[in-house]
C-alpha cells in the first residue's frame, strides 16, 4: 500500500523568508529596548522623549493600511522587498544622526518597513498553513523567530555599553542589509516566474478593500471586538512602551547590558512555551490563550513595578515571555480566520496599530503622568485597562467553526458579512 507523504508544516519559501525576518529583527531587538536611551543620549529630556515618540507615531498612520493593501494587491514578498529598502535607509540614518531630531526621519523609514513587512509576513504564514493547524504553524514560526530576542537584546546592550550606540546601529544596518538582499532577490525571482500579469494597485481597489474592512469592523462580530480591544491596548500601552527602558535604567538602576539580558530571558521563555500556545489555540480556541496570556503579562508588569532585586526582575520577564507565547499565535490565528484571504494583508496592517490617530498623544501623556505623579503611575494605566478588557475578550472572542470567510463575490461588491460571535 502506497504511503502518502505528509506535507511539511513550514514550506521552503516560508523558511527563507523567516531567515530574512530573523536577520532584520536582530537589529530591531538590539536597539528596541535602548532607543529611548539613545534619544536621551543625543540631548533629549524626558518630555522631549515623549514628544519624539508621539511624533514618530504619525508615520505609521500613513503606512499601516497602505502596506497591507499593497501586499494584498501585488504580493506578499514584493511588498516585503519594498518595505525593506525603506527600513535599510532608516538604519543608515540612525547610525549617522547628529542629534535626536534626525532620528524622526529614521523612524519614518522604519515605520514604512514595519507597515509593509509585518502584515505581509503574517498573511504569508496564514496562506502557507492549513486552517486546522494554523495556530501551531504561527507558534512554530514565532518560536523560531524569537531567536532574535535571545541574540539581539544582549548583543545590543553589550555593544551600546562598550562601544556606543552608533556601532550598535551599524551592526544592525549590516544585518538588515542581508535581509533586504534576500527579500529583493526573492521578489525578483517570483516576478520572473509569474505567468499571469499582476493587477496594478488602484485607488478603486483600495476603496473596495477599505469598504470591506469597515463592513467587518462595524458589523458587531468578532472583528469588531478585536478592533475595540486592540484599540484599548494600543492607546494605553503607547503611554508606557517607551518608558520601560527609562524606568528600568534611570529609576531601577538596571544597566543596558542587563536590559538586553532581560529581553533575552523573555524571548527564551516565549520560545519554550510558544508551541504550547499554538496548540492551545488550535484545541481550545483562541480566546483561551489570549486571556491566560494577558493575565500573565499583567502580573509581569505588576511585579516589575514592585521589584527591588534583579532576580525578581528576571521572574517578571519570564512571566512576560510566557504570556506573549500564549497571546501571539492565538491572536494571529484569530485574525486570519475572521477575515477573508483577500483582505488578510490589509487586516494585519490595520490591527498592527489600530486606532493610531486616537493613540497619537499617548506617549506624551505617559511622560506627563511620569513627571506629575511619579514614574510608576503611567504603568498602572494599561495594567488596569487590560484587566477590565479580559471579560469582554472571553465573551466576544469566539469564532464558531461553522463560520466561513465570504467569497470573492462579496468582496467585489464591497460588502462583507461579519463573522458571528
Amino acid at each position: 500500500m502506497e504511503t502518502i507523504k505528509k506535507a511539511p508544516l513550514l514550506t521552503k519559501t516560508l523558511i527563507i523568508l523567516l531567515f530574512s525576518m530573523i536577520m532584520a529583527n536582530i537589529g530591531g531587538q538590539m536597539y528596541g529596548p535602548l532607543l529611548p536611551l539613545y534619544v536621551q543620549d543625543l540631548g533629549a529630556n524626558v518630555t522631549q522623549i515623549g514628544i519624539f515618540f508621539t511624533v514618530s507615531m504619525i508615520a505609521p498612520l500613513f503606512f499601516q493600511i497602505m502596506g497591507g493593501w499593497i501586499s494584498d494587491s501585488i504580493g506578499r514578498v514584493q511588498a516585503m522587498a519594498i518595505g525593506s529598502l525603506s527600513g535599510l535607509a532608516g538604519y543608515v540614518i540612525f547610525t549617522i544622526a547628529p542629534n535626536w531630531g534626525w532620528l524622526l526621519l529614521a523612524m519614518v523609514g522604519l515605520s514604512m518597513a514595519m507597515s509593509f513587512v509585518g502584515p505581509s509576513f503574517n498573511a504569508f504564514v496564514a496562506e502557507e498553513s492549513a486552517e486546522e493547524s494554523r495556530g501551531k504553524v504561527f507558534g512554530i514560526v514565532q518560536g523560531i523567530f524569537l531567536v532574535v530576542g535571545v541574540i539581539g537584546g544582549p548583543l545590543g546592550g553589550f555593544l551600546a555599553d562598550n562601544y556606543g550606540f552608533r556601532l550598535m546601529f551599524g551592526v544592525g544596518a549590516f544585518l538588515y542589509g542581508i535581509a533586504t538582499a534576500i527579500r529583493v532577490g526573492m521578489a525578483r525571482r517570483i516576478r520572473l516566474q509569474q505567468t499571469t500579469p499582476v493587477e496594478k494597485p488602484t485607488f478603486a481597489g483600495l476603496k473596495v478593500s477599505l469598504k470591506a474592512i469597515i463592513a467587518l469592523l462595524t458589523a458587531g462580530g468578532v472583528v469588531t471586538w478585536i478592533f475595540l480591544s486592540d484599540g484599548v491596548g494600543d492607546v494605553t500601552f503607547s503611554m508606557v512602551g517607551n518608558l520601560f527602558p527609562l524606568y528600568l535604567n534611570n529609576i531601577a538602576g538596571i544597566s543596558m547590558t542587563q536590559l538586553g539580558t532581560l529581553s533575552a530571558i523573555a524571548s527564551i521563555a516565549t520560545m519554550i512555551f510558544i508551541a504550547l500556545g499554538g496548540a492551545l489555540s488550535d484545541k481550545y480556541g483562541e480566546r483561551v490563550g489570549i486571556v491566560l496570556g494577558n493575565l500573565l503579562i499583567g502580573a509581569a508588569i505588576f511585579i516589575m513595578l514592585n521589584a527591588v532585586t534583579f532576580v525578581v526582575f528576571i521572574a517578571a520577564w519570564v512571566l512576560l515571555g510566557i504570556g506573549q507565547a500564549l497571546v501571539g499565535p492565538a491572536y494571529n490565528s484569530l485574525i486570519s480566520k475572521a477575515v477573508p484571504e483577500k483582505l488578510r494583508g490589509t487586516a494585519f496592517g490595520f490591527f498592527s496599530s489600530s486606532l493610531g490617530l486616537i493613540s497619537l498623544p499617548s506617549p506624551y501623556i505617559g511622560t506627563l503622568l511620569w513627571e506629575t505623579f511619579g514614574p510608576k503611575v503611567p504603568f498602572y494605566v494599561p495594567l488596569v485597562a487590560m484587566m477590565l478588557m479580559l471579560p469582554v475578550i472571553w465573551v466576544k472572542f469566539r469564532l464558531p467553526k461553522a463560520d466561513k470567510p465570504p467569497g470573492p463575490d462579496a468582496l467585489e461588491a464591497g460588502t462583507v458579512p461579519a463573522a458571528s460571535d
